[in-house]
């Protein structure tokens, strides 16, 4: 008996073929950098730097100019500063390390006889580890509490834990002073003097620092002759300090909520009362006010503990205007966008920017009011949970503008549109192709449009489903709603004190999770929007330009069609309005259509040319006519042993008890049909083996060696019935020479339901054969055409249907609009079936195997999503393929031809651990993706040679960079290596 294996041959001129359509790579990180830890301002290059938790460095400028370097140690990164225009910074990590970075720029190219800008990348150039005091690996007294670069880029002094403070004078020599020689007897006792708290240059005498300690006591420091001027004898523990302008007066603010002016004086060293002390929300006992800014006074913290110790807040005051910023999360960090010009008699701040612990908010402090900045990227977009995304190519200008005058007209008077002031570097991207759109679906009920057309994801418009229902918190029940009347708003702040005002976009609490979106479906060619949520509503909407009160039609489908034995244990469906209700222009509810029981909707699918949209839940699918308002098909599709699907996602039932009896019961029987197996006879034996060999023998003619069989599931698993995909199309179902319109839909179970739609004005021969009626009069039809099985019964994925040359059908409008090639209509079309184990092609309209494809290999992986993608060619402009993309468990893409199904290639793209990536990724149809690295980043990713969105930037300025560490170890030994170090670093 001769095997044979089928082996694939290598074509050089596909391989080539393959390099010029194919190639993956990360690009851009979208959204907010999870758990921030540190932020630095370049007020020269006005350029941005936010340091993180899991030690990545972003640095942002204008939108579109972004850098990103990563630790090789994952160790959170606890201060970064900037060397004022020389585009290079100093991060300093939690590990007691310090690291170099510097921008560096590419050479100029030369392209068609023009010159372009070398594009610029973040690089670590040094990494420096402090060392501890001798004989001792680790002290805390070594470890680096705060930098301070001098303004001539020479001298970087380093404030310690134990309470010594070091100068590096470039470039060799290290010298450390001991300022507790100076001091009076109560403050000479060691550590007493704490950790030094901060560092600050004299605005106007170069070479003086103040030195501020946790104790109290601040140091007026003379560098040149390395003797204290004067010292500041404060008794109440220091949280900060700033200069005034002049250098004639300094703030420090205490771990009180308090803060205190002081006059720097000639004559007596010793000073000790300042010019005046204040708690703004004193006389009780206030939280810290962590960090204070001297422009028109800001300052961090300092709320009462006892009513407001849970705030987060940031307070503005200048004469008698007086603003408490009320965020909702923790205050990182924050600096003020300023005049930097010596000679000028006034900082002048134009914009304050507040790093949160979940987004950056900047107030705009030209503007009377002092409102906010929308941002043009760094968005938050996990503002409410995301739950679901979906992406949209080649947007009309028509469509996109009317999104975005819809996004102005929500935005409230708080906000203003002046210049973003973080505005350094320079994009040399070239101008995207085409406009895309991100729609994200949140908990809070939410749908948020976002730019996705080039490196920043700009937010354009947001859409609320809420108020087409009764919840809790109601706005719309509210007549006196401050948020919409600014003057009551105004009048409501001078009343409360502290005055208040909330900022940000941030909140992670929903009003009720029943509202949270599930799937997404928008039409761009004639804007329609289908959303559907937890609690088994689907709305349908329309773009309003306008505002407008009405009241939407509510429709409701029972998908359990009075089955006996199942009985819904969830939650409840929400309460539509019965009144009618005020919607802002933009997408406005049409008619809201209910599912029965209420559970969570689990596939969408919308045709807007036939007004038809088609949902599936855990209990079945149903088919709408949103135009009619006409119910077309409703089919339940539980099996008699799925009573998991009457308990809800929201239910307090646990299924253990449930899950726990089918594992005992697929182990005894297992171990019965082992014992079965032990007493057949040896001709039945026989008998089987020879069966097992001829069924081997076939599965080795079709598969590859590398891939195994793949096992039948149980019929009676739990969750069955649940609808997992559809899909509509204009094809072959009856017979091979009468075409009109599908519906298809796969379950949870293996199965597929082919159904034929009668739609009136689509099928005009049937239309008259009923003796001419009005399309108005006629209702949609459906009729179950085919009804296939998978053997195996896993999960079907998609489900998508190819014309006569084995391409997808075109989208609705697409062909009638002659928007894009007309799919083939003279030869056969077949259906292409992913399920999680294998890819199969049947002919239609017999619907026979043709091809297939199976992926299950022997790690166990399994499809998890799968895209139609067009890729075209990056050498040949004429050139493009229809591939098939699969994501699989494993985190891995695998890329099939069409409709062969042929492997193409395959990337490692999402690690198989990160189980929330794989379930949120999402494929575009020009070869991209997007999936969540953390609940406020989204990964961008490109599997075409040819279609790359990257940050490519300049940052208009020449690199340059210095360095310094130091010890608080007061030791000569230690300082010789400091100097020795600096002298191999070749300064």
């Amino acid at each position: 008996m001769k095997f044979r294996f089928r082996r694939q041959s290598t074509d050089p001129q596909r391989e080539k073929i393959k390099q010029e359509l194919f190639a993956f790579k990360k690009t851009v990180e979208h959204g907010f950098p999870h758990q921030p830890s540190a932020l630095a301002f370049d007020p020269k290059l006005q350029l941005m730097a936010i340091g993180t938790k899991s030690g990545a460095i972003k640095i942002y400028g204008a939108p579109g100019v972004e850098f990103t370097g990563l630790h090789k140690d994952a160790t959170a990164v606890t201060q970064i500063l900037f060397l004022p225009g020389r585009g290079c910074l100093l991060s300093v990590l939690d590990d007691n390390t310090i690291h170099r970075w510097e921008l560096v720029a590419e050479s100029t190219r030369e392209v068609g006889g023009v010159k372009k800008e070398g594009v610029v990348s973040l690089r670590e150039v040094d990494s420096y580890s402090l060392p501890g005091r001798p004989g001792i690996e680790s002290s805390s007294a070594t470890r680096a509490t705060v930098l301070l670069l001098l303004k001539s880029c020479d001298l970087l002094c380093v404030g310690t834990e134990g309470g010594g403070v070091y100068v590096l004078e470039l470039p060799h020599s290290i010298c450390s002073f001991r300022v507790f020689l100076h001091l009076p007897d109560d403050y000479r006792c060691g550590k007493s003097l704490g950790p030094v708290e901060s560092l600050q240059e004299h605005p106007q005498q170069a070479g003086k620092i103040l030195i501020g300690y946790s104790r109290g006591l601040v140091v007026l420091w003379d560098l040149s002759s390395r003797h204290a001027d004067q010292l500041f004898l404060g008794k109440q523990q220091l949280e900060s300090l700033v200069w005034e302008r002049s250098g004639n007066l300094f703030v420090s603010s205490h771990n009180d909520g308090g803060y205190s002016v002081w006059a720097v004086t000639n004559g007596n060293i010793y000073n000790h009362q300042p010019v005046s002390s204040t708690i703004p929300y004193g006389p009780f006992p206030c939280k810290a006010i962590t960090k204070i800014l001297w422009r028109t006074t800001q300052l961090s913290g300092g709320m009462p503990r006892a009513s407001y110790g849970d705030r987060h807040c940031l307070t503005i005051q200048q004469d008698k205007e007086h603003v408490t910023l009320d965020f909702t999360s923790r205050v990182i960090d924050f600096f003020t966008v300023h005049n930097m010009d010596n000679d000028k008699e006034f900082d002048d701040p134009s914009a304050l920017v507040v790093l949160l612990e979940e987004e950056l908010v900047v107030i705009d402090l030209l503007t009377p009011g002092w409102p906010s900045l929308p941002t043009p990227y760094l968005a938050p977009l996990h503002s409410s949970a995301i739950t679901c995304s979906c992406h949209v190519t080649n947007v009309s200008t028509k469509l996109w503008e009317r999104l975005i005058n819809a996004g102005k007209a929500q935005q409230s008077r708080r906000h203003t549109h002046r210049k973003w002031p973080i505005c350094g570097g320079k994009s040399l991207a070239p101008p995207p192709r085409q406009q895309e759109l991100l729609l994200t679906g949140h908990e809070d009920g939410t749908v948020r449009f976002w730019d996705a057309s080039g490196v920043a994801l700009t937010p354009l418009y947001k859409l609320s489903t809420a108020n087409v229902f009764h919840t809790d918190c109601d706005p719309i029940d509210d007549p006196h709603d401050p948020c919409d009347d600014p003057d009551m708003q105004q009048q409501e702040e001078e009343e409360e004190w502290p005055p208040f005002r909330k900022v940000g976009c941030f909140d992670p609490y929903s009003d009720d999770p029943r509202l949270g979106i599930q799937k997404i479906s928008l039409c761009k060619y004639s804007n329609k929007l289908v959303v559907a949520g937890t609690a088994g509503q689907v709305i349908v909407l329309g773009l309003n330009d306008e505002r407008s009160d009405h009241l939407v039609d509510v429709s409701v489908m029972d998908l359990l069609q009075d089955r006996e034995g199942f009985t819904w244990k969830g939650h409840d469906r929400l309460e539509p309005r019965l009144k009618p209700a005020p919607f802002l222009p933009g997408f406005q509810p049409l008619v809201l259509l209910q599912c029965l029981p209420p559970a969570s909707v689990t596939a969408v699918a919308l045709h807007a040319e036939w007004n038809l949209v088609a949902f599936g839940t855990s209990h079945g699918f149903g088919l709408f006519d949103y135009h009619r308002r006409n119910a077309v098909l409703a089919r339940c599709t539980l099996h008699p042993n799925d009573s998991l699907a009457m308990e809800g996602p929201l239910s307090r039932v646990k299924s253990l008890k449930k899950s726990l009896r089918q594992s005992f019961r697929r182990i005894r029987k297992s171990r019965v049909s082992g014992k079965k197996r032990a007493v057949i006879t040896t001709t039945s034996k026989v008998k089987m083996q020879v069966q097992e060999a001829n069924a081997a023998l076939a599965e080795q003619e079709e598969v590859a060696p590398v891939q195994r069989r793949i096992e039948p599931r149980s019929a009676d698993d739990s969750l069955s019935g649940v609808v997992r995909c559809f899909c509509f199309a204009d094809t072959f179902l009856r017979d091979g020479t009468h075409h009109g319109p599908t519906l298809w839909a796969g379950t949870n179970s293996g199965s597929v339901y082919a159904y034929a739609l009668e739609v009136p004005g689509v099928d005009s021969g049937r239309t008259c054969e009923r003796g001419g009626a009005s399309e108005s009069s006629m209702c949609v039809e459906a009729v179950l055409g085919k009804e296939i099985q998978l053997m195996h019964r896993a999960p079907v994925v998609s489900i998508c249907v190819l014309d006569g040359r084995g391409k997808p059908l075109p989208d609705p409008y697409e062909a009638s609009q002659d928007l894009s090639i007309a799919p083939d209509m003279t030869n056969a079309h077949s259906v292409l079936i992913a399920s999680e184990e294998q890819l199969k092609v049947f002919s239609l309209p017999k619907v026979s195997a043709k091809t297939k494809f199976k992926l299950t290999a022997h790690e166990g992986c399994r499809v998890r999503k799968v895209a139609l993608v067009l890729f075209s060619s990056a050498v040949q402009e004429d050139y493009s393929e229809h591939t098939l993309v699969c994501l699989t468990n494993m985190g891995d893409m695998h890329l099939f031809n069409m409709p062969g199904l042929r492997p193409q290639v395959r990337f490692d793209c999402i690690r198989k651990e990160d189980i929330s990536g794989i379930a949120s990724c999402v494929f575009t149809k020009n070869g991209q993706g997007f999936y969540l690295i953390s609940p406020s980043e989204y990964e961008r990713f490109s599997l075409s040679a040819k279609v790359l969105i990257k940050p490519q930037c300049s940052k208009g300025a020449s690199t340059f960079l210095f360095l310094l560490l130091t010890s608080a170890c007061h030791n000569i030994q230690l300082d010789e290596a400091w100097c020795k170090m600096a002298n191999r670093c070749k300064w």
